[in-house]
C-alpha cells in the first residue's frame, strides 16, 4: 500500500469515527473470543462457520471429515454398546479411506484411519 493510499484509509477511518460508526459495535468492551487458545489449522473456517451458524454440511468433504474425527469421542459417548461404537468408527473409516484414495474437495487430509480397537478402549475408559 502506498503512502497516499494509507493516508486515504486513515482519513476514511477518522471520518467514520466522527460520524459515530464505531460506537455500540457488537462485542465492544468484551474480550476477543478464543484469545489465549491455540488456533486450529483451519481457524478461519471454524470462525466463519460459527459466525454464520453453518452446519457440517456446508463444509467441504475434507474439512467435514476432519471435524467428524475431532468430534468422534463425543459421538461415540452417545452410543450404548461396543458393536455400535465399532460400526460408527468403521463407517467413518470407510469415508476417510475413500477420501485418501480419490480426489476430495477441499484441502488434503492430514490424518489417516482411526484404530478401531483404540477407539473402543478409549470409549470404555470414558464410560467408567
Amino acid at each position: 500500500m502506498s503512502d497516499r493510499q494509507a493516508r486515504g484509509v486513515d482519513r476514511a477511518i477518522q471520518e467514520a469515527k466522527a460520524r459515530g460508526e464505531f460506537k455500540n459495535l457488537p462485542g465492544a468492551g468484551k474480550p476477543l473470543p478464543g484469545i489465549g487458545q491455540p488456533l486450529h489449522e483451519d481457524w478461519w473456517l471454524h470462525q466463519q462457520a460459527t459466525r454464520e451458524s453453518m452446519g457440517l454440511d456446508a463444509l467441504p468433504p475434507a474439512l467435514r471429515l476432519g471435524k467428524e474425527r475431532e468430534d468422534l469421542p463425543a459421538t461415540l459417548d452417545a452410543l450404548d454398546d461396543e458393536a455400535a461404537v465399532r460400526a460408527a468408527v468403521e463407517e467413518l473409516n470407510g469415508r476417510i479411506r475413500k477420501a485418501l484414495i480419490g480426489p476430495v474437495e477441499g484441502p488434503p487430509l492430514r490424518f489417516g484411519l482411526i484404530d478401531v480397537d483404540e477407539a473402543v478402549a478409549a470409549w470404555r475408559a470414558r464410560r467408567q
